[in-house]
């Protein structure tokens, strides 16, 4: 993967991501669908998980390397 592409795909503030491995101690499970709220360092974002009303159940430290950007519109392969 390019530098370039890395940093398309890379989470970031706003990102909509969804989880490629389970978190058992915050009670999440690979795909579920979180917000990145903010990093905490070059590895980890903090991602923040709602429910379909918007209300938050959980806010965990994610691994970047361990998230999957979601698109909503098409993206260049």
């Amino acid at each position: 993967m390019t530098d370039e592409a890395d940093k398309s795909t890379r989470p970031t503030v706003l990102d909509v991501v969804a989880l490629l491995a389970d978190i058992p101690a915050q009670g999440l499970a690979r795909g579920q669908v979180g917000t990145v709220m903010e990093p905490l360092d070059e590895r980890t974002v903090l991602v923040e998980f709602t429910d379909d009303q918007g209300r938050a159940y959980a806010v965990a430290p994610c691994p970047r390397s361990e998230l999957l950007v979601l698109h909503y519109v098409p993206q260049a392969a």
